[in-house]
């Protein structure tokens, strides 16, 4: 395994992203009274924002905790172990889809086009970091990473569930 740290340039995408987050939802809140919103876009973003969260947020942290030999009384990111079960049997990156999705649930609530332009960045920004996610796990877990990445997307959970689906249909 390599100790490889980080430039603070590597923390540039994520950093970007999140203040880009923290700005969209503070200016949506902010513009909320302000704009006449479509209904149906509005509850979309909402159950988006909260279907995204329990899926991609939540169930990283069970399945971490469960399979990726986390030692007693550490956070569910220090896994000393590759999760190929679960939701990461979907996607490799549920954690980072949540923030994408909560960008893109951000546009459909608030429906501003300074949320809007706000919550695009965030897309890419969070891909890029995605990447370098993707070489931090092939640097830790090696030829087993390698593999994985190989079965599982990186953070297409549609082609994921398909072929979880074709798989156990077999």
């Amino acid at each position: 395994m390599s100790d490889r740290t980080f430039s603070w340039k590597d923390h540039v995408p994520a950093t970007l992203s999140t203040v880009l987050f923290i700005s969209q939802i503070i200016v949506g809140i902010y513009l909320l009274s302000e704009v006449s919103q479509i209904d149906v876009l509005a509850y979309a973003g909402v159950a988006l924002y909260f279907l995204s969260g329990i899926v991609f947020g939540t169930l990283p942290v069970f399945e971490f905790r469960r399979k990726g030999g986390v030692k007693k009384g550490q956070s569910y990111i220090h896994t000393t172990k590759l999760v190929d079960t679960g939701i990461y049997s979907i996607v490799r990156h549920p954690q980072y889809i949540t923030f994408i999705l909560w960008a893109l649930s951000g546009m459909l609530l608030f429906q501003h086009w300074i949320v809007i332009l706000l919550g695009v960045p965030v897309i890419p920004l969070t891909y890029i970091d995605l990447i370098r996610a993707d070489k931090a796990c092939t640097e830790r877990f090696g030829d087993a990473y390698k593999a994985y990445m190989k079965k599982v997307p990186r953070a297409n959970f549609l082609l994921g569930i398909l072929h979880r689906f074709r798989k156990s249909a077999k």
